[in-house]
């Protein structure tokens, strides 16, 4: 997937550099920044890209709600959500992925409800011979990790998919592998660069995303069980914002999708751009939507 394009309604600074707003109460916070009615944090995550983005455009174009949208990092998503800088996000995988960051910052947090399920782990593309590459275990082997030149492409490191990749580097003996950083874009950009070999790549991988569609990506097998079996991505808010906004937060806890669904506006966005697949999926599922706001 290509990188994600940010709309000019984007603030395009990350919340952990806003250093000297910080030391600002909350309230104060809001005034300076004349608050609009939501502030929504996400990671360019592709699946967070599509549930975030369409949120957006349906709480600014059938309710009216002036919605600016933040990049932040996960780990700055939950302590600027708790502190009350944003007012939701829409990417808390529970109950295993996130826990850590639940668990510091849980009691300023309301559950605005399930948006759609996930799954996590090490996947391989479909051109990956399944007798030589099947399970975590056999990374192990020595002519596996020759052929994958020890490498294991991840995304960013403070994603909880990472910390899980860590752990399974220790448990599965794979302390010659490199687990290098990077982005989803990048990742993805890594899984084509492979392609146009036939060489065999492993990525830290999650579900919903448009490159098991693309490149019939498979997970490993995990006899361990270290990778959740499925994950369920939650809306999280301010405590204080259901309070404040009863209709966005209901809006937001109404909100529900497939996997399917997801995966279909990733595809289409290859071709056409965020906006214009986000378009076409409201215009397609208008009863659904009107669902959410009802």
């Amino acid at each position: 997937m290509t990188a994600p394009t940010l709309s000019t309604l984007d603030r395009r600074t990350l919340l952990s550099g806003a250093a000297a707003l910080a030391l600002l109460p909350a309230g104060a916070r809001a005034q300076s920044l004349g608050r609009p009615d939501v502030i929504i944090g996400w990671t360019p995550w592709s699946d967070a890209e599509v549930v975030t983005k369409l949120a957006a455009r349906v709480l600014r174009a059938q309710m009216g709600q002036d919605v600016e949208l933040t990049l932040a990092d996960i780990e700055a998503q939950f302590r600027t959500l708790a502190a009350g800088d944003i007012d939701v996000m829409l990417m808390s995988w529970e109950p295993g992925l996130h826990a850590p960051y639940l668990r510091r910052y849980g009691a300023e947090l309301a559950d605005l409800g399930p948006l759609y399920e996930g799954t996590i782990g090490l996947a391989v593309p479909d051109w990956v011979d399944p007798g030589m590459l099947s399970s975590i275990e056999d990374l192990a082997k020595p002519e596996v990790r020759e052929a994958l030149g020890g490498r294991i492409v991840g995304i960013d490191p403070g994603a909880g998919l990472m910390a899980t990749t860590r752990q399974a580097m220790t448990a599965y003996g794979l302390g010659d592998y490199t687990l290098e950083e990077g982005t989803g874009p990048k990742m993805v950009r890594e899984i084509a660069l492979a392609q146009r070999r036939q060489a065999p790549v492993v990525v830290t991988a999650w579900r919903p995303h448009m490159k098991f569609a693309l490149y019939g990506m498979r997970y490993l097998e995990d006899p361990q069980g270290l990778y959740a079996e499925a994950s369920t991505i939650h809306a999280r808010a301010n405590a204080g914002f259901a309070e404040r906004a009863p209709e966005l937060a209901r809006m937001l806890g109404r909100m529900s999708l497939e996997t399917a669904d997801i995966e279909q506006i990733m595809v289409a966005a290859r071709e056409t751009g965020i906006d214009a697949a986000l378009e076409a999926w409201i215009a397609a599922n208008g009863e659904r939507i009107r669902g959410w706001i009802e």
